[in-house]
């Protein structure tokens, strides 16, 4: 799956209010980050590399299980399959928008 593929899976399930109320970076390293407006209405999904408020850290392979909800977002961080920077709180969110 490209950073691309990626982002439009992740925009279809963010929709337009994800509840988030805050940014969030998907960071894969060389394969590109996605990044989630979710504190603008509507909210946005992009392939920008830029300032959030959570950064989650993690390979492409581990997000695209998050996506297709073959990976729990919690036991991914307890597995240390993924990275948390930022604000945990909305780290905590996302496991509703995933």
């Amino acid at each position: 799956m490209s950073i691309e593929a990626a982002a439009e899976a992740i925009r279809a399930k963010v929709g337009a209010n994800s509840g988030l109320g805050a940014t969030v970076k998907f960071d894969c390293g060389d394969a590109g980050a996605v990044f989630i407006d979710g504190a603008s209405s509507p909210n946005s999904v992009t392939t920008e590399n830029k300032d959030a408020d959570c950064t989650v850290t993690c390979s492409m392979e581990t997000l695209e299980a998050l996506i297709a909800g073959d990976l729990d977002p919690t036991a991914a961080f307890m597995q240390g399959k993924i990275k948390v920077g930022g604000d945990m709180g909305v780290a905590m969110r996302l496991s509703s928008v995933l």
